[in-house]
This record gives C-alpha cells, structure tokens and sequence, in this order.
C-alpha cells in the first residue's frame, strides 16, 4: 500500500462502462426506484456481485470424520414439522 494510502482511504477512482441503449435505461429505472443515481446503484450492485462470487470460492476445511457426517446429512431427505409447512406455504409466482 502506497504510503500516502490508508486502510480507510476514501479515494475514487474511474470506472468507464459501455452499455446499450436499453440497458442503461433498465439500469435508470431501477436506480430511480431506489432514490439512488445510476453510478452509487451500479457500484452497490457490483459491490454486491463480487462478494457473492469471492463468498462463492471459499473453501472450508473439515476433517474426514466431520466430512463424512455432512455427507449424511446432505443425503438424508428434508422432513418435519417446518419442511412441510414450507413445500405447503403459497408460492409467490403462482397466482
């Protein structure tokens, strides 16, 4: 880290996108929706994309006692009380 930098330095920095006609007019709507300008919704939205995909590549390691258990788990199928209530719960895409 540069020495005039700091952990919380507030700096910005450009980012310049093209994009279609319509798209950027989704990308409008939606950020007007939110009470938010185009630039802080694509930078939330992007924010937000990369951290699902780095929280998508971690890797746990267990070892191969505690391993086999998850498999177990993983291959007994959902029952109960609360299983059922949710299959049965109204599904919001269907009218």
């Amino acid at each position: 880290m540069p020495n005039n930098q700091t952990p919380n330095d507030t700096q910005t920095h450009a980012v310049n996108l093209r994009v279609r006609g319509d798209i950027r007019s989704l990308i409008d709507r939606a950020a007007k929706s939110q009470g938010k300008t185009r630039s802080d919704f694509m930078i939330d939205a992007a924010r937000r994309a990369a951290e699902e995909s780095l929280l998508d590549q971690t890797l746990v390691r267990v070892d191969q006692k505690t391993y086999g258990h998850f498999l177990e788990v993983l291959d007994q199928p959902p029952s109960g009380e609360e299983f059922e209530r949710l299959m049965s719960a109204a599904k919001p895409w269907k009218d």
